[in-house]
């Protein structure tokens, strides 16, 4: 049976407990999970725990319901994971490529991500483990203002932000 938690940040989750697990594969959400949407913050630690995740032999994939391409493959590029940009989640079309592009099964991969109603039910429906991070701050959209609370994790005030005060030129298309 798939398993689900919920932690304040993808750093805080321990690469010992996914292999307890027998997890291989783990797919992450970009926005507001690694980075804000506006690419403000960045969860403190993410690129070490990924970089870490990468040498205990862990394959990773991204998925984004993001809309720019051109921020999607920095991202990917700078973070060293492959994924799907426009990935329509929950829907399990997109989850089921990474699954097959890692070449293992549902139940020996985790979804990390902020949304329930897009990451946790996503994993849920591929029958994926799942473990909710907290949502970093972002211009909330007019949805969120209604049922954001329900749907995210809210990112805990006592917890530090790591502030992206600039990010290199992007390449142009």
């Amino acid at each position: 049976m798939p398993s689900f938690q919920q932690t304040d940040l993808l750093a805080e989750i321990e690469h010992r407990d996914l292999v307890q697990r027998g997890i291989k594969g783990i797919i992450l959400d970009l926005d507001n999970s690694i980075v804000s949407e506006d690419d403000r913050y960045l969860s403190p630690d993410a690129e070490a725990w990924i970089a870490q995740s990468h040498a205990l032999g862990f394959q990773l994939f991204l998925l984004s319901n993001g809309r720019r391409l051109q921020r999607f493959e920095y991202w990917s590029h700078r973070l060293n994971v492959p994924g799907i940009s426009r990935a329509k989640k929950p829907f399990p079309k997109n989850f089921r490529r990474a699954i097959a592009s890692m070449r293992l099964a549902a139940w020996q991969v985790v979804v990390v991500g902020d949304s329930y109603h897009t990451d946790v039910l996503g994993a849920w429906l591929v029958g994926c483990h799942c473990v909710q991070v907290a949502s970093l701050p972002h211009p909330p959209r007019s949805w969120e203002k209604l049922a954001g609370r329900w749907l995210h994790r809210p990112y805990p005030q006592h917890r530090a932000l790591w502030n992206l005060e600039s990010l290199p030129p992007k390449r142009s298309t």
